[in-house]
């Protein structure tokens, strides 16, 4: 079965056939694209849906998610989050394993076909030529065999005449002789001439015209294997992500089974239970005779133990009989804002001592102070302006690098002109040069500012004690303060002592605010190629071929921040080094 035996007429239907074919391929990666579309589409919907019903984060929402219920909706959100994840990667491997691959496929493929054509349409076109040789031959053939036979026809006719002249009769006759030799010489071309064409026809329809299209059915029969093949994979970048979908519907079922009604009814009780004691019965009062009335000493107003109130039958009790009854505010609690009663207790004249010495401490929660950090403890204002000083330093030595290296294209622009014109980078050193000096006058600042800060400070070995207690005692005094100024002069304390609430600044919080920064994460790692001797401060020498681990990228001055171990690490130029960038690194360093 081969077209080029069966179909050896049929060049023009095979021509439509292949271009169909052809279309139908560039219609199923079209479908392809539209699916990995959807895909991206469904998995960013799922991904939002996801994170518009995640807790936000110092809201009430947080506290709700105690609950095992609210914890399995939690752990519902997450797996849908990789359920959308899996998604991703539907449209990913389709992306590349089908639309890609085919996409060059139908241009090779088109490329193929035009190619076949080709050679058919050349074939076809010297079978014609040679057909019109042999039509053209044979009219000639046809022609001289006429004009032989009249040439013949007037000799006989003039030889016959008896009032020709001779001389015309063998002029005749040489006309005719001639004629029949012309016909004679187009007979034999013509013969040859046929011979020639059915040779060629003879190649043409069973040997030129079988490979071409037996060429054309091979390329066809690879299409339909190769679409065949795309629809497998179709299938298969589906199945091979159906382990990972099931094993987050698990977790999801599992979320769902870890849910402990008991527990969360517990947890309920805990939060809102009161600790009241519910009221007891009503003893009936007899007022038909004299007798005091009392009230019950089952009654909740008994069971508060304050002995000031009574209860009187059809008049208004001021005890509580209800927990869950909520009492009014009287009406100067509820229009007195918040901030007036502050303003209030901020003016008042025995507190103006103790906010003036919490006032430092205060600050340092606002986050508000001056440039120099005067507002901050000494060893903390010590902390924040050593690392000023280095964060400028490390300014100062980036911009002393790219100075560097520019100075160094400028000198190969001065040996080498035609690489490049060294005026070209005079405004960039010279802005560079105004941004060291710059730089290093804020360094200064804040270095004198530290030196000031490190002169007050004592040993090193009696700042190990903690400036927490300190700071604490020093608030401490201030409470102190407060408390004195609000006794009377016969030693007692005033009725404002009930009102105020003291006031304490942990150390906790400074401690806290003020570690010590840790070491970068890696990021990836990188091979060098060649080797660098890293001779300025901040850099690092490398050797050809050895490899390191990456913990800052190319800011695009041209300089990758590494590391050799825990101890060394620096810049080296970028193009010395070559970078692999670990997309999924969570910040562990590991040394090999």
């Amino acid at each position: 079965m081969s077209w080029g035996t069966e179909l050896w007429d049929q060049f023009d239907n095979l021509e439509k056939h292949t271009q169909w074919g052809i279309d139908v391929l560039e219609k199923f990666i079209k479908f392809v694209k539209e699916r990995t579309e959807i895909e991206l589409s469904y998995a960013k919907q799922l991904r939002n849906l996801s994170k518009k019903y995640q807790p936000k984060k110092n809201s009430k929402e947080e506290e709700e998610y105690r609950y095992t219920s609210t914890r399995a909706f939690l752990a519902t959100l997450n797996e849908m989050n990789d359920y959308a994840g899996q998604h991703e990667v539907i449209s990913e491997n389709m992306t590349s394993l089908i639309t890609g691959e085919l996409t060059r496929y139908v241009q090779e493929l088109k490329q193929e076909r035009k190619s076949h054509f080709h050679d058919g349409r050349k074939a076809q076109q010297h079978i014609e030529t040679c057909w019109k040789q042999l039509e053209a031959s044979k009219r000639r053939f046809e022609r001289d065999c006429k004009e032989a036979d009249r040439a013949q026809q007037y000799f006989e006719k003039m030889d016959a005449d008896i009032n020709v002249t001779k001389a015309d009769v063998e002029k005749a006759r040489q006309q005719a002789q001639l004629r029949h030799q012309m016909a004679e010489d187009s007979k034999a071309e013509y013969s040859s001439t046929l011979q020639k064409f059915n040779s060629e026809q003879h190649d043409h329809y069973y040997t030129h015209i079988p490979n071409i299209f037996q060429k054309i059915q091979e390329m066809e029969e690879r299409r339909i294997v190769r679409i065949g093949e795309s629809m497998k994979t179709f299938a298969e970048v589906d199945r091979q992500v159906i382990p990972i979908i099931g094993k987050c519907l698990d977790e999801i079922t599992k979320a769902a089974e870890s849910i402990d009604h008991k527990n969360d009814s517990q947890l309920v009780i805990e939060a809102f239970k009161s600790g009241f004691e519910p009221p007891g019965d009503i003893d009936f009062e007899d007022f038909t005779q004299p007798m005091k009335r009392t009230v019950s000493e089952s009654s909740l107003s008994n069971s508060r133990g304050d002995g000031k109130s009574e209860l009187k039958f059809g008049g208004k009790s001021k005890g509580k009989l209800w927990p869950f009854i909520k009492k009014n505010k009287s009406p100067k609690q509820q229009k007195e804002p918040l901030s007036h009663r502050f303003n209030e207790f901020m003016t008042s004249k025995p507190k103006i001592h103790c906010f003036r010495s919490l006032k430092r401490g205060l600050s340092l929660k606002l986050g508000a102070g001056p440039e120099d950090f005067s507002h901050l403890p000494p060893e903390q204002r010590r902390k924040k302006l050593q690392q000023k000083v280095d964060e400028l330093n490390k300014d100062i030595q980036k911009e002393m690098d790219q100075r560097d290296a520019l100075t160094k294209m400028k000198d190969v622009y001065i040996k080498n002109p035609q690489m490049g014109d060294a005026a070209s980078v005079d405004h960039r050193l010279a802005e560079l040069g105004q941004n060291i000096e710059k730089l290093r006058l804020e360094a200064q600042k804040f270095e004198g500012w530290l030196a000031e800060v490190e002169g007050r400070l004592p040993m090193r070995n009696e700042q190990a004690r903690r400036q927490s207690g300190l700071y604490e005692a020093q608030n401490t005094s201030a409470v102190n303060s407060c408390a004195q100024d609000r006794e009377s002069p016969d030693g007692s304390y005033t009725e404002e002592q009930s009102q105020e609430t003291e006031m304490k600044v942990p150390a906790t919080d400074f401690d806290d605010e003020f570690d010590d920064e840790e070491p970068l994460p890696t990021i990836g790692t990188c091979k060098a190629l060649y080797t660098f001797e890293g001779q300025n401060e901040g850099t690092i020498s490398v050797a050809e071929g050895e490899m390191l681990y990456v913990i800052e990228e190319d800011k695009g001055d041209g300089w990758t921040r590494i590391r050799r171990n825990e101890d060394e690490e620096g810049y080296v130029p970028t193009s010395y080094v070559e970078v692999y960038l670990d997309k999924n690194a969570k910040g562990a360093m590991t040394y090999i």
